[in-house]
């Protein structure tokens, strides 16, 4: 029987490399962002389809996985769909220069490839042995995914629809999610994978898996998701004042702005 870690590893390789190639001939390394959510869904549906069991546990992970690895790729390819080069990996092109492809490979390429195997763990314990019958616990994972998968999908859609009224330009989203949490869409992604370690706690050696909603709620918190994005909009005055009154990541109460 093939490890599953293998089976991830390869596939997830597989994925980046030629993203890799795609973005070098396009001149658009953002493009990864586009395929990161395909890559879960890629390694998982192998992982699956190489199971000696199939069991309902791998089959809920398969499921989960790929709605939303797959809601996640598409509406990344509509908001990307001829804008070029999202302005973080631009900076990057032009700040490397000459160490450009070495570091495109390892600090975009790799580095996200190991970030999605880590994140994945949960699923890799799964598959390695599903442990017993869906229980309660599997239940309330998949209530703490819905939340999850609801935040993300419903903040995107909304962001996106704002940003195609023209008289928006400029200007920061205020309502629905947006208006009790700065980062619905970031909330929702760390609070849905919360919902897959605990489906993943059935498992044998399943409290290994609290590495992944960890890591992406770090990444999210305070690496490359909130402080990267917000570091654009410092200094302005409407994202100031948007800022002081909106939790930045949990859902809460706006303040009132002063």
């Amino acid at each position: 029987m093939l490890s599953p870690w293998l089976v991830a590893t390869a596939v997830i390789a597989a994925c980046m490399t030629a993203t890799f190639a795609v973005a070098w001939w396009r001149r658009d390394n953002s493009i990864v962002d586009v395929t990161y959510g395909l890559a879960f869904v890629l390694a998982t549906v192998a992982m699956f389809v190489l199971s000696p069991t199939r069991h309902p546990r791998e089959a809920l992970l398969l499921v989960l996985v790929t709605a939303w690895g797959v809601r996640l790729a598409t509406h990344l390819l509509v908001r990307k769909w001829n804008q070029g080069e999202d302005f973080r990996y631009r900076a990057w092109r032009e700040s490397w220069v000459r160490w450009f492809l070495l570091r495109s490979v390892l600090q975009i390429y790799a580095l996200q490839g190991m970030i999605i195997l880590v994140i994945l763990t949960p699923v890799l314990l799964v598959r390695r042995d599903p442990g017993g019958a869906l229980g309660g616990l599997d239940l309330v994972g998949v209530a703490v995914w819905v939340v999850g998968f609801l935040f993300e999908a419903i903040g995107d859609a909304q962001l996106l629809a704002w940003k195609r009224d023209g008289g928006n330009r400029g200007r920061f989203i205020r309502h629905g999610l947006w208006r009790i949490t700065r980062h619905p869409n970031y909330f929702g992604e760390a609070t849905l994978w919360w919902g897959i370690f605990l489906i993943g706690l059935s498992a044998p050696w399943g409290g290994l898996g609290i590495v992944s909603p960890v890591a992406i709620t770090l990444l999210l918190l305070v690496v490359s998701g909130i402080p990267m994005l917000e570091k654009k909009w410092a200094g302005d005055p409407e994202f100031e004042a948007y800022r002081r009154a909106t939790s930045p990541f949990f859902p809460w109460f706006p303040k009132p702005e002063r």
